[in-house]
C-alpha cells in the first residue's frame, strides 16, 4: 500500500469541485478560509480576492446560518463577475439545513460528522446498545441521504470533515477519542455516500494534536483500502497556532503524510491572516514533491514493524539517549551562552532550553560550560585520552568522564571508515555516523560488539526521509537495539524555509517511533541559536519532548466573535515564562473543548465581547468580559500552581 522508502502519490479517485479537479494525477491543492463575516460580501470578496492571488486554489467561508449560506450567492457571483473561478467552500456545523442551502450557491460543502446529525457533544456518557447504535446510524442515513440529492442536483461536492475536537458523544462512548473513533466517525458517512453512488466526495481528519492526526489519517487510508474507497484526502492540523511554532506544528504533521504520498490538498491552519497560509503551504508541497522521480532505494521494511499503529522502537539506553528516554538534541559548535533566566518568585519562570549535545569538531571547546556534554571527532578524543594516560594515575585516569577533563564530558564521534578504532576507546557513549548503503555486515556487527555505541544517521539523497527509514529498518531486522539519531544538513538562508523543510523531514521519522535524537546542520545565514530553537520545537511538535508552553489557538473565522490575534499576542506575552503547558485558544465552542482535550487551560469564546475560562474540559468561569480574560486566565493558572 505505502511505500516506506520511495516517494510516490497515493492513488485516488478524481473529485470535480467547480472549475478545478482534485485527486488522481491532478497537483496537490492549496486552500484557505476567510475570516470575515459571511454576511459582509464586500469584505468576503476583498479577502477572497487576497487568499486567490497569493495562490489558494480554494476558498471557504463559514457557513453558520441560513442567512450566510444565501448570501454565498452574493459573494459568488462577484468573484466570478471580478473574473475568479476559484471555487467556494462552505463550512457547517450544527445545522444540516444550511448545508442543504449553502450546496446551492456553493461548489463544495464540508460537513462535520460529530454535529451534522449527532448533538453538540457535551462529554457525556452512555452507553449504547447495538440496536439503540443502530438506530442513531439509522437518523444519519435518513438526513444525509436528502443532502446528496441536492449535491447531486447542483454538481456541488462535498467534505467530510472530522475534526477530533467534535466528535460527538456517540462515538467517544463506544470508541473514545481514540483514532480509530475518529476513523470510524468517517467511515459512517462515507459508506453512505457509496451505497448512493456519490462520488465527489473529499475526506479530512484534523486535530491539534500532530500525533493523533497523522495516526488517524494512516488508518483512514489503511480501512479504506479495505472497503475498495479511494477518495482524495484533505490535510491539515487544525488550531497549529501561529508564528514559528505553527509553521513547525504543521510542517511536521501534514509533512509527515505527505511525504508518505497522501494528500490531495492541504491547508496551514495559522492564526494570522489568511493569505499568509498560502505561501506555507506552496512551500511544504513543492518540496515533499521533489521526492518524485529519484534514485530508488532499495529498503526492506521489517517485518515486525506497523505503519498504522506504531510504537517507539525498542532500545537499550546509552547514557541519557534511547531506552524511554526523550529525544536529545545535538547542535554543531557555537559561541556558548547562556540562556538560563532566573527563577521568579513564584516559580513561573522558565530556563529556555539548550542542547544536550555540542559537536565541536577537532578541537577542545572554547569557555566550555559546567555540566554540558561534548562531542569531539575520534582523533581529538584518541589524543586526549593519551595525554590523561601519561599524566595521570589509574585512579585519577578512572574518574574521567568520556577521557576529558573532569569537568569537562567529551564524547567521540566516528564516521564509519573508522570503525576499528571504536574497540580501542573508553567512552561510556559513542557516536557512529552511518548512511544507507554502508556493508550491512561491518556496521552490523561493530553495532553487536559495541552497545555504547549511538548511531548518527545521515543522507545526501533527495528523499532523505526514505533513506534513513531504510537504514533503521536494516537495524530492526538484524536485531540491534543502539539508539539513532538523525542528522539533518540543508544549505538555506531563510530561517521559514529552513523551519519547514527540516519539520517537514523529521515528521514520520518521529511519528514512526524510530527518533532518539535529532541533529540539524545549516550551511547558510541562520542563526545557531534559532537552529536549536527550531530542533526543540520540532519535537514539541511531534509530542516527544516538551520544553515551553504550547499555544493551540485557531485561526478565526466569520464564527470568531472576538479580536483573535491580538488576543493571543497578550495571552503569549502574559504567559511566555511558563515552562511545559498547553493553552487554548478558541475563537468558538465549535472546537473548542474537545481540541483542548490535553490542553491544561482554556480561552473560549462565548459571545460578542465574552468569554469563558476553561481547566482541561471543565468550564470554570464563563461570560467573562473580554477586558478581563487573559488577567483572569493568568490568575487562574497563578493560584492552581500555587496549590501544586
Amino acid at each position: 500500500m505505502i511505500d516506506l522508502f520511495n516517494y510516490r502519490r497515493r492513488s485516488s479517485s478524481v473529485v470535480h469541485v467547480g472549475a478545478i479537479d482534485m485527486g488522481g494525477d491532478n497537483p496537490v491543492r492549496i486552500q484557505s478560509m476567510t475570516t470575515t463575516n459571511t454576511n459582509d460580501t464586500e469584505a468576503c470578496v476583498a479577502q477572497a480576492e487576497r487568499i486567490i492571488k497569493a495562490g489558494g486554489e480554494l476558498v471557504r467561508l463559514t457557513t453558520q446560518g441560513i442567512r450566510e449560506a444565501e448570501n454565498l450567492r452574493n459573494i459568488n457571483a462577484a468573484l466570478r463577475q471580478a473574473g475568479f473561478s476559484t471555487p467556494l467552500v462552505a463550512d457547517v456545523h450544527f445545522n444540516p439545513k444550511v448545508a442543504d442551502v449553502a450546496a446551492c450557491y456553493a461548489e463544495k460543502v464540508r460537513i462535520n460528522p460529530g454535529n451534522y446529525v449527532d448533538p453538540a457533544r457535551k462529554f457525556i456518557r452512555q452507553e449504547y446498545t447495538d440496536e439503540e447504535y443502530a438506530r442513531e446510524l439509522k437518523k444519519i442515513e435518513e438526513r444525509f441521504v436528502p443532502f446528496l440529492n441536492i449535491c447531486k442536483a447542483n454538481h456541488t461536492a462535498i467534505r467530510i470533515g472530522v475534526n477530533h475536537g467534535s466528535l460527538s458523544d456517540r462515538i467517544r462512548n463506544r470508541y473514545g477519542d481514540t483514532p480509530e473513533g475518529i476513523v470510524e466517525s468517517c467511515l459512517e458517512f462515507l459508506r453512505i455516500c457509496k451505497t448512493q453512488h456519490f462520488d465527489d466526495v473529499v475526506i479530512s481528519i484534523k486535530s491539534s494534536n500532530t500525533v493523533v492526526m497523522v495516526q488517524s489519517v494512516r488508518l483512514l487510508v489503511g480501512k479504506m483500502e479495505e472497503e475498495d474507497m479511494h477518495y482524495p484526502l484533505h490535510l491539515g492540523v487544525t488550531e497549529a497556532g501561529e508564528g514559528e511554532d505553527g509553521r513547525i506544528k504543521s510542517a511536521v504533521g501534514i509533512g509527515a503524510l505527505l511525504a508518505d504520498g497522501i494528500g490531495d490538498t492541504i491547508r496551514v491552519s495559522l492564526s494570522e491572516e489568511p493569505e499568509d497560509e498560502i505561501p506555507v503551504a506552496r512551500h511544504l508541497v513543492d518540496y515533499i514533491g521533489r521526492k518524485a522521480g529519484q534514485l530508488v532505494i532499495p529498503g526492506q521494511a521489517y517485518a515486525g514493524f506497523d505503519w498504522l499503529h506504531p510504537t517507539r522502537r525498542p532500545t537499550n539506553p546509552v547514557g541519557n539517549i534511547g531506552g524511554e528516554q526523550a529525544p536529545v538534541v545535538i547542535v554543531s559548535d557555537r559561541q556558548e551562552e547562556s540562556h538560563s533566566s532566573p527563577d521568579s518568585a513564584d516559580g513561573m519562570m522558565e530556563q529556555k532550553p539548550t542542547a544536550d549535545y555540542i559537536y565541536v569538531g577537532g578541537k577542545e571547546p572554547v569557555n566550555p560550560k559546567p555540566g554540558q556534554k561534548y562531542i569531539v571527532d575520534y582523533q581529538l578524543y584518541i589524543k586526549r585520552m593519551q595525554t590523561s594516560s601519561s599524566t595521570l594515575n589509574d585512579r585519577e585516569e578512572a574518574s574521567i568522564s568520556g577521557g576529558g577533563r573532569p569537568e569537562m564530558a567529551m564524547f567521540p564521534i566516528f564516521p564509519v571508515t573508522a570503525m576499528p578504532f571504536i574497540g580501542m576507546v573508553k567512552a561510556d557513549i559513542k557516536f557512529l555516523v552511518v548512511q544507507f548503503g554502508t556493508p550491512v555486515e561491518e556496521y552490523i556487527s561493530c553495532l553487536k560488539a559495541h552497545p555504547e555505541v549511538v548511531v548518527i544517521s545521515t543522507s545526501n539523497h533527495q528523499n532523505r526521509l526514505g533513506e534513513q527509514r531504510a537504514l533503521v529498518h536494516e537495524m530492526m531486522t538484524a536485531g540491534v537495539r543502539n539508539p539513532v539519531v538523525f542528522a539533518q544538513m540543508y544549505r538555506l538562508n531563510d530561517k521559514d524555509e529552513f523551519q519547514l523543510q527540516s519539520a517537514a523531514d523529521m515528521g514520520a521519522l518521529m511519528m514512526d517511533g524510530l527518533t532518539d535524537g535529532i541533529w540539524l546542520m545549516n550551511d547558510g545565514r541562520i542563526a545557531d541559536e534559532e537552529i536549536e530553537e527550531t530542533a526543540f520545537g520540532i519535537l514539541q511538535a511531534g509530542r516527544l519532548r516538551t520544553t515551553r508552553t504550547e499555544y493551540i489557538s485557531c485561526p478565526g473565522c466569520g464564527r470568531t466573535l472576538y479580536d483573535l490575534r491580538t488576543t493571543i499576542a497578550r495571552i503569549k506575552e502574559a504567559t511566555k515564562e511558563l515552562k511545559g503547558l498547553k493553552i487554548g485558544i478558541m475563537g468558538c465552542i465549535v472546537n473548542g473543548p474537545g481540541e483542548m482535550a490535553d490542553a491544561d487551560y482554556g480561552y473560549v469564546g462565548a459571545g460578542p465581547g465574552k468569554v469563558s475560562l476553561y481547566r482541561k474540559q471543565e468550564c470554570v468561569e464563563h461570560n467573562i468580559p473580554e477586558e478581563d480574560a487573559v488577567d483572569r486566565l493568568l490568575k487562574l493558572i497563578r493560584d492552581d500552581r500555587k496549590k501544586e
